[in-house]
């Protein structure tokens, strides 16, 4: 269900690896969300280090509503790079797996195994 690496790199340097990763392979990095510096912000303690990565191929996304429309709500895709137990993680929910327990149209399949294919090297590449 989930596809997660680690990287021996430091929490910033993997993300930004990240953000040129996803550009590399044509998808755009939607937004950012700092989930670690939010909490912060917002007065929670909170220690480790968390961004999610909100990332789109448009084709790719079109394709997915053309065939069924209420997937809107499972895009776009997310990559999230965090700390946990003193390491930098890099990892997704995999989007064939996903988009499988939303809807049973076969049409879908080809599209998200694409897409995961390509955020999976994303991941790699990062790492």
């Amino acid at each position: 269900m989930y596809y997660l690496k680690d990287t021996a790199k430091p929490f910033a340097q993997a993300a930004d690896d990240l953000d040129a990763a996803v550009r590399r392979h044509g998808f755009g990095v939607l937004h950012v969300h700092d989930i670690g510096a939010t909490l912060r912000g917002k007065g929670v303690p909170f220690e480790r280090e968390c961004k999610v990565f909100e990332v789109c191929n448009p084709q790719q996304a079109a394709k997915v509503m053309e065939t069924d429309m209420r997937l809107n709500m499972a895009l776009p895709c997310r990559i999230s790079v965090y700390t946990d137990g003193g390491r930098t993680h890099i990892g997704m929910i995999e989007p064939e797996r996903m988009l499988g327990m939303l809807s049973t149209d076969a049409a879908l399949q080809p599209i998200a195994a694409e897409v995961e294919a390509q955020t999976r090297q994303m991941i790699d590449e990062a790492c």
